[in-house]
């Protein structure tokens, strides 16, 4: 059962920490100031045990802090730079909007996923940062667009756990590419997904997809899970093809997905109304898992709100532990609740908490 977490807001990073009754509130960093990401403490390699942090701070820019003593204090570090964007070059300004996602990948480096789309990586913890140029350069970059944001993002970064060389990202909107060579090549992996929101001969078009967030089961590294803006998919092939679930009960829109890290038939999903309302169906916050790969879903409500809820999850707002049993959910209007039995049940661990960007496990 794991001891910490932490929570990205709007207004700040919040250390919770396991008490015999649940979850608290144990520490406040960067109080006041938007943080879009958190990298918990790094599990192995040359920088266990270190954490970094992503900040949005509007005029001042986009920024980066690591700590060396698990968040009790934070030094700032360098932050991913795009090269000058040559005259007249098409697309979106090559300038940082925001750093979306942070993953540490087994060979000792992490990686950094932005808007507008650019990933980038470090192999000394923040000190300096390299655009991989090699899907940067991509001519299919030019058709990507932006979803919620103006311009296209990386926010999921899934590295294969057993081959260090393959990794896997979802873009919005740009579908999900995938490298098998340490990302010297780069290759749409998005076939079978279907945007809606495009017109009928472009639908299944990879490079167009809205994938809002794509999981791999760390146990079963063949099978992902993404939520997209028009419904459910797997893939058990490694991403190679994808599969529309259509049995999901209230909703099959949404953002946050979580996935068993032992069993990867197993999985959770907020369902939210489509497509301007996002908010939960009925005013009323629920959680769909399923545990036999989509073939069925249970819809769990024990311990969420249920009458005059409009509380909405973002794509990085449901975590699930290492042990597949404890859970961490955060909203937009500032709540949180905690399961300890895989989703079974909740606990409100706050509801005065500011906008919540990500939740993540130490």
């Amino acid at each position: 059962m794991p001891q910490r977490a932490w929570v990205a807001t709007r207004k700040g990073l919040f250390e919770l920490q396991r008490q015999a009754e649940g979850w608290r509130i144990a520490r406040a960093s960067f109080l006041g100031d938007p943080v879009s990401m958190l990298l918990p403490p790094v599990a192995e390699g040359p920088h266990a045990g270190r954490m970094m942090a992503a900040l949005n701070l509007g005029h001042f820019g986009a920024k980066l802090h690591v700590s060396d003593d698990a968040g009790a204090t934070w030094t700032e570090a360098a932050v991913p730079a795009y090269p000058p964007q040559p005259d007249g070059a098409p697309g979106p300004a090559w300038k940082l909007v925001q750093v979306w996602t942070l993953q540490a990948t087994p060979d000792g480096r992490v990686h950094a996923g932005t808007l507008p789309g650019g990933l980038f990586r470090t192999a000394d913890f923040g000190a300096s940062w390299t655009l991989v140029e090699s899907l940067w350069n991509k001519p299919e970059r030019l058709e990507w667009f932006g979803g919620g944001y103006d311009v296209p993002g990386i926010h999921s970064i899934c590295p294969h756990p057993e081959r260090p060389a393959e990794m896997l990202l979802g873009i919005s909107c740009g579908g999900a590419w995938r490298t098998q060579d340490g990302g010297e090549h780069w290759a749409l992996s998005a076939k079978g997904m279907r945007a809606d929101f495009m017109p009928p001969e472009q639908a299944y078009s990879e490079n167009v997809q809205d994938p809002h967030l794509i999981v791999r089961c760390q146990a079963e590294p063949d099978k992902l899970w993404c939520q997209h803006h028009n419904g459910i998919f797997r893939s058990i092939d490694d991403g190679a093809t994808w599969q529309e679930v259509t049995t999901a009960p209230l909703s099959s829109f949404g953002f946050a997905v979580g996935v068993h890290p032992a069993d990867g038939d197993t999985a959770w999903f907020v369902p939210g109304v489509a497509d301007q309302r996002r908010v939960p169906v009925d005013g009323a916050l629920a959680v769909n898992r399923t545990r036999d790969g989509g073939r069925s879903f249970e819809t769990l409500r024990k311990g969420l709100p249920q009458r005059d809820c409009y509380d909405l999850v973002y794509r990085h707002g449901l975590a699930v532990a290492d042990d597949g049993r404890a859970l961490l959910m955060g909203s937009t209007t500032g709540g949180l609740w905690s399961s300890f039995d895989g989703g079974d049940s909740w606990q409100a661990v706050s509801n005065t908490l500011p906008p919540i960007y990500a939740v993540r496990f130490g």
